[in-house]
């Protein structure tokens, strides 16, 4: 009698043993997605699955999607470090009347968003929105026409590092990038030649927020190109702004706010801020613009730095 129960609590662990070690083999370290694909395929390069929400769960942590050939691949939720990749095809999300890419990942985790139209369909949510990662990296992407919330939308309670390269966020109704956190830990952006045009706002930098912004224009969009708005006492929302264009939009650079409480910061250094229908730059309530006195600003509804604070070589 022993030792048949000792058998069967050995096939019992053997049983699950190998149920685990086959839920490990089932996730592929790279999977792939094609416009012909199906989802009931294990997604490997001659069986793809034909959306991201199906290969994710078909690849394991710190793994990779690949779009095989041009496809419209779904809306999709990230709850774990991986990188969607449509590079070298015409891949795309549309979202409508959803979020495009919900990233609900775990503090320590890092997504890559790498070559990828995501298109709103003129009702959808949010392009990206970003509720909790250790580093979201947006690369060579296009993300436009969302009319409800923002190109990409950061909220996360720890802080994170969000990085956007060589992308264009567009014609979405409220801003191109909206960045908050409710934390000391702040939200840190890098922008690194990307075009935030014909949005409510370009880079609207709220509490909590951090952002850099290089090589970049600002332009087209309605209210203003470059907007740091802390709304919350004791906290902060800084922008540095070098080598970019911040033209045509309604305000090119405000500090602050009606509503603002402090800490309302723009550092300007070599930019051309013109052709704005506002002012070129205006400081609100808590706000405050620090620059290099080096930027060309000229052909604005108001030209000039007004209240401005020079800083640094070249005052």
């Amino acid at each position: 009698m022993n030792k048949f129960r000792f058998t069967i609590k050995l096939l019992t662990i053997a049983i699950f043993m190998f149920a685990f070690a086959s839920i490990a083999q089932a996730q592929a370290s790279r999977t792939w997605v094609s416009g012909v694909g199906d989802d009931a395929n294990p997604c490997s390069r001659t069986a793809p699955c034909k959306t991201w929400a199906g290969a994710i769960s078909k690849t394991a942590a710190c793994g990779e999607i690949d779009a095989l050939d041009p496809g419209g691949f779904g809306a999709v939720t990230i709850t774990k470090s991986i990188t969607l990749d449509g590079t070298g095809t015409f891949a795309s999300i549309l979202a409508s009347l959803v979020n495009g890419i919900v990233i609900n990942a775990a503090a320590t985790d890092v997504v890559t968003i790498r070559g990828i139209s995501i298109n709103g369909f003129c009702n959808g949510i949010n392009g990206i929105n970003v509720l909790q990662a250790k580093t979201v990296n947006v690369e060579d992407c296009v993300i436009f026409r969302f009319n409800t919330g923002n190109g990409i939308t950061v909220n996360d309670p720890n802080g994170l590092t969000l990085n956007v390269r060589n992308s264009v966020i567009r014609d979405n109704t409220l801003d191109g990038i909206n960045v908050t956190s409710a934390v000391a830990t702040p939200v840190r952006v890098t922008l690194d030649h990307v075009s935030l045009i014909g949005n409510g706002n370009g880079i609207h930098a709220r509490a909590g927020s951090t952002v850099v912004a290089m090589h970049s224009v600002f332009s087209g969009n309605t209210t203003n190109g470059v907007f740091a708005d802390n709304t919350t006492g004791g906290s902060f929302a800084v922008i540095r702004v070098q080598r970019s264009e911040i033209s045509n939009n309604g305000t090119g650079v405000r500090a602050g706010a009606a509503a603002g409480v402090a800490s309302s910061v723009v550092e300007l250094s070599q930019n051309l801020i013109n052709f704005n229908s506002g002012n070129g730059v205006i400081i609100g309530g808590g706000g405050s613009v620090e620059t290099f006195s080096n930027n060309d600003i000229q052909g604005n509804g108001t030209n000039g730095c007004p209240g401005c604070t020079p800083s640094g070589p070249g005052q």
